[in-house]
């Protein structure tokens, strides 16, 4: 495919009029950041097409990647864009609406234990939930395999008859703990708990390897509270990621407008619903239509109209030199990758990768090239496209 022309003027790449006029960020470069003065251009390379619709991607040691199906399967597709049949030994999904089989990670050890974690909206008695499972990939040759000793070791709860907002991405930590973000099931009758200490929803959790809260979570000691809460107060949060320090941030989907970037720290509440940017889908504000009070805390930066985030990953490679540093964030809406330099713990500048295609998730290849899983709902099906630097 023919490189994309970046552009040069350093004003926001957002033009579009915010959803929520009335509402002004709390503090300068909280939104619309100017764009980079440098910006490369970009080849985009299809590895593979017309796969069954996507969710998430993670990279082998071999340098296959690993890919779960909306559906509910997991495929291993090779560098040349080779798909493997489906891996055997997946648990059942609920695949409606917005669920599926979400996010898949290997483990710290995965080179000597095999072992990975995927999480998936989980069909119960009642309902469903998003829950984390580990489980033994087995590759073979013909980039197939197959999951043994599959176990569910976290289960968010309550459990809700729906089928929106379950999140959810799986990082691991330097020190080996494995947060995990979901959502607050989206419904008028879910979304307050996401401010309930007592309720799974709208939260991010901080768990073991085995799925038991760590000893210094911030609600350990706290009764009536889950342990393995980390944060609270979230919408719906689909990219998470590591900075180069090892710190945590997620992007989570806001409403009409208010889609937020965070640092989550330990028993900090960012807010949602008594507290957002954006409105109701219907145009009417949220609760109060509150963007700050002094009991939560604000979002490093957040997007309206918004991005539709899902994936994230942090930037640190020789293929894109002007990106070190930066998150990169898949677009639903914006159909492209979103490149957000920081200074500090401060957004200093945005930029905008287009692919004319919903990108569901967005990794960073050993050769420093990034590659962007897009997906199109209508048609059931997603490519896998591999981002270089444009050469001359």
């Amino acid at each position: 495919m023919p490189a994309l022309a970046m552009g040069q003027d350093s004003g926001s790449v957002e033009t579009q009029a915010p959803n929520a006029a009335n509402q002004q960020p709390a503090f300068d470069g909280q939104t619309r950041a100017p764009q980079p003065a440098e910006r490369p251009e970009v080849e985009t390379t299809v590895i593979a097409e017309n796969l069954p619709q996507l969710w998430a991607m993670e990279f082998l040691p071999d340098g296959r990647m690993l890919v779960t199906t909306k559906a509910g399967d997991m495929h291993i597709v090779t560098a040349e864009g080779e798909v493997g049949e489906a891996i055997s030994g997946l648990p059942e999904v609920d695949a409606r609406g917005q669920g599926g089989l979400l996010d898949v990670a290997l483990a710290p050890d995965y080179e000597t234990s095999g072992r990975i974690y995927f999480s998936f909206s989980e069909p119960r008695e009642g309902g469903n939930g998003t829950s984390v499972a580990h489980a033994v990939l087995t590759p073979d040759d013909a980039n197939g395999g197959a999951l043994e000793d599959v176990k569910v070791i976290f289960q968010q709860m309550p459990t809700y008859d729906g089928d929106k907002h379950f999140g959810s991405r799986l990082v691991f930590a330097p020190d080996g703990a494995l947060f995990v973000t979901v959502g607050e099931r989206s419904d008028v009758e879910t979304r307050n708990q996401a401010q309930d200490i007592g309720s799974g929803l709208g939260k991010v959790f901080r768990i073991d390897a085995e799925g038991a809260a760590l000893p210094d979570n911030p609600f350990i000691e706290t009764e009536g509270a889950l342990p393995e809460i980390w944060s609270l107060g979230h919408r719906n949060m689909q990219s998470a990621a590591l900075d180069g320090e090892g710190r945590l941030w997620t992007v989570e989907h806001g409403p009409k407008g208010g889609d937020e970037l965070n640092r989550p720290e330990a028993g900090v509440n960012y807010g949602w619903p008594e507290v957002t940017y954006g409105i109701d889908y219907s145009g009417a504000p949220i609760g109060e239509g509150i963007t700050a009070t002094e009991d939560t805390t604000q979002p490093v930066y957040y997007w309206d109209p918004v991005i539709a985030p899902s994936g994230m990953a942090y930037y640190d490679g020789a293929e894109f030199p002007e990106w070190n540093g930066a998150f990169l964030i898949g677009g639903l809406v914006t159909k492209g990758v979103v490149i957000v330099h920081l200074d500090g713990d401060q957004v200093a500048s945005e930029e905008r990768v287009p692919l004319e295609a919903r990108v569901r998730d967005v990794r960073v290849g050993s050769d420093g090239a990034v590659y962007a899983v897009t997906e199109n709902p209508d048609a059931g099906t997603s490519s896998i496209l591999r981002l270089s630097k444009a050469t001359s």
